[in-house]
């Protein structure tokens, strides 16, 4: 018999002794790799970010990743490789989208953990002390996680939500109204950088009314015309590339719903919102304006005889 033979041989062996099945067996495996790149994961987080409060709480949650990830493995008698990719994406997540995000992304995956500390409960002496630890940890990084980005997110969705709205309306009017890309995209960048900067100005003059000490006038109103004028820029852009007005418009409706979708899913998970009712609400206006702007752009077009081809 090779080496292979008898290492599994005795593996089965100390299974028969430990009274574990396969059932058992693969969920603790599963674990031990949940474990382990959790582990990883912290570990790398811990180095880059910039608070030393954070950074010493992700990498003790880091050792104890660890020792789960040991107490998990005396049983297997099984080494379990870290999944470099699912480390280096999580990682790269957190910091492009915020450390927010990426821990709450994690924790979605975290159902099927879940179930095999359920199958587990009773049948080993150390698994009552890891869910506690597991517990200690969600609560953590609960705690720990504050940032700028999330704490304006009003003035974002501020910016956002009208920036859709209003442009998406307004272009789907003048479509409709000119039938000239190269006008509408004139008519819809002037008329977007204008509204974004009317609407900073109220958001700072809001916050600053409202007093609220947690946020900055400045910073708020930085927030709601970045995200105004990014989302117009996206949504004149097919009119600037393309020559087909109607193409430009399902273009602009389609680049609208994308928008909405990736934005809702990010605050969704950051704030655990529900994702489907935020989605389907912004949706619904952005494209209830959208129709209502086409049919009188249209109207206007056949009253006053616009012709700009």
């Amino acid at each position: 018999m090779n080496r292979r033979g008898i290492k599994i041989e005795c593996e089965e062996v100390i299974m028969d002794k430990m009274n574990i099945d396969a059932e058992t067996r693969k969920a603790l495996l599963f674990l031990q790799a949940d474990e382990i790149n959790s582990h990883y994961m912290y570990q790398r987080l811990a180095k880059v970010v910039p608070n030393e409060h954070n950074s010493e709480i992700l990498s003790r949650i880091s050792a104890e990743e660890k020792r789960h990830y040991l107490i998990w493995k005396k049983y297997t008698q099984t080494d379990v490789h870290p999944n470099n990719f699912k480390i280096a994406l999580y990682y790269w997540i957190s910091k492009i989208f915020g450390l927010t995000f990426g821990i709450k992304l994690m924790e979605l995956g975290e159902e099927r953990a879940q179930e095999a500390y359920k199958k587990l409960s009773g049948k080993f002496d150390e698994i009552n002390e890891v869910i506690r630890d597991e517990e200690v940890h969600e609560d953590e990084l609960l705690e720990m996680l504050d940032e700028e980005g999330l704490r304006y997110a009003g003035s974002v969705v501020l910016g956002l939500n009208d920036a859709l709205v209003e442009l998406t309306g307004a272009l789907a009017g003048l479509t409709f109204a000119f039938q000239n890309t190269r006008v509408i995209a004139l008519a819809g960048l002037i008329t977007g950088i204008s509204a974004s900067f009317s609407m900073a100005a109220s958001e700072y003059l809001s916050q600053k009314s409202e007093g609220n000490n947690n946020q900055s006038p400045i910073k708020s109103a930085v927030y709601t015309g970045v995200a105004y004028i990014i989302t117009v820029t996206l949504l004149v852009l097919p009119y600037l590339l393309f020559e087909n007005f109607i193409v430009c418009l399902l273009l602009t409706i389609l680049l609208a719903i994308l928008i909405i979708a990736l934005f809702n899913f990010y605050i969704s998970v950051a704030k655990g919102y529900n994702f489907k009712k935020r989605f389907s609400e912004m949706s619904l206006i952005s494209l209830g304006v959208a129709t209502l702007s086409f049919v009188i752009g249209n109207l206007i077009r056949n009253v006053f005889g616009i012709d700009l081809g």
